[in-house]
């Protein structure tokens, strides 16, 4: 095409808003998985990261915002399907695993893991109790 080696088109690539993957947004809102399965605050950064992790091809475009909330800027370009129609990433073959996979990446991401570690382990019980006691004075 245009000789640009790893960068083919990204116009046909899967588009991924944080967005998608924020438990802290409603569906109205645009996210796109269970709350369940969904990570607190994802950052274009660490989509990317967690894409090169599962050895997918990947572009940020910084300048770029989610159109239901244009305050929150950068989504990441993915690229799941190669131009002749294999998978990049065989474990991976839709937008929805995409989201779900690299929802459950995120948390785990290095820039993350000093802050979430109490949460990691089963103390969720004293933690929110922990507010409780905070409310009172």
């Amino acid at each position: 095409m245009d000789g640009g080696g790893d960068v083919l088109n990204i116009k046909k690539w899967t588009v991924f808003y944080p967005v998608y993957i924020n438990s802290k947004k409603t569906v109205a809102e645009g996210r796109r998985i269970s709350v369940s399965n969904a990570c607190e605050n994802p950052t274009c950064a660490e989509i990317a990261d967690c894409c090169s992790h599962l050895k997918l091809p990947f572009a940020i475009e910084i300048d770029k915002a989610y159109p239901r909330d244009f305050m929150q800027r950068g989504r990441v370009r993915v690229l799941l399907k190669k131009e002749d129609g294999t998978l990049c990433n065989p474990a991976i073959s839709s937008r929805k695993q995409l989201m779900l996979r690299v929802a459950e990446l995120v948390p785990r991401h290095p820039g993350r893991v000093k802050k979430q570690e109490p949460a990691s382990t089963s103390t969720a019980g004293p933690s929110k109790s922990g507010k409780g006691g905070r409310k009172k004075r």
